[in-house]
């Protein structure tokens, strides 16, 4: 489907614009407490977070590891590449009785200028029963490649959808 020109959202006080990111993408420490809820247990809650900010894409949530809870990741198979980050494997999530195969990703070896990156653990929200930035419940990225977590902080129009590839 081809959409028209791009017209991004005006944001309200205390909103950020997805088209004033940055591309390459910038990353930067939040505080914001994310809870993540899979197979009716939460597997994350923590105040220690980065977000990766590109054009065009809600931010991207990276947790520590440690933040976990333990035998809530497992390894997985498969790789992507992206061309700022680097080399990504991926992790499959476990809560209850659940699994979501594929469901998180990771840069263990971090291209330069993304070191903040490793040792921490991005999840695609549409994989897990609930994500919550501060207690507002996540909306996911359309499409399955990007995994941005959408709050009523960050206004659109986002990349994802079908005709949005060429963003």
């Amino acid at each position: 489907m081809k959409r028209g020109p791009i017209v991004p959202e005006v944001p309200n006080p205390g909103q950020e614009s997805v088209w004033d990111y940055p591309r390459p993408p910038r990353v930067e420490p939040s505080t914001e407490r994310i809870v993540i809820v899979f197979g009716g247990e939460t597997i994350v809650d923590t105040t220690d977070s980065v977000r990766v900010l590109e054009t065009s894409h809600p931010p991207v949530y990276y947790l520590p590891r440690v933040a976990f809870r333990p035998g809530s990741l497992s390894d997985a198979r498969g790789q992507s590449f992206c061309e700022f980050k680097g080399l990504a494997g991926y992790l499959s999530v476990h809560g209850g009785s659940q699994t979501a195969p594929n469901a998180a990703w990771y840069y263990p070896d971090p291209a330069p200028g993304y070191e903040s990156l490793a040792s921490r653990v991005a999840v695609y929200p549409s994989a897990m029963q609930e994500c919550t930035v501060d207690g507002e419940v996540v909306t996911s990225q359309d499409g399955d490649f990007y995994g941005g977590w959408i709050t009523s902080r960050v206004v659109g129009p986002f990349k994802g959808a079908p005709g949005t590839l060429g963003w």
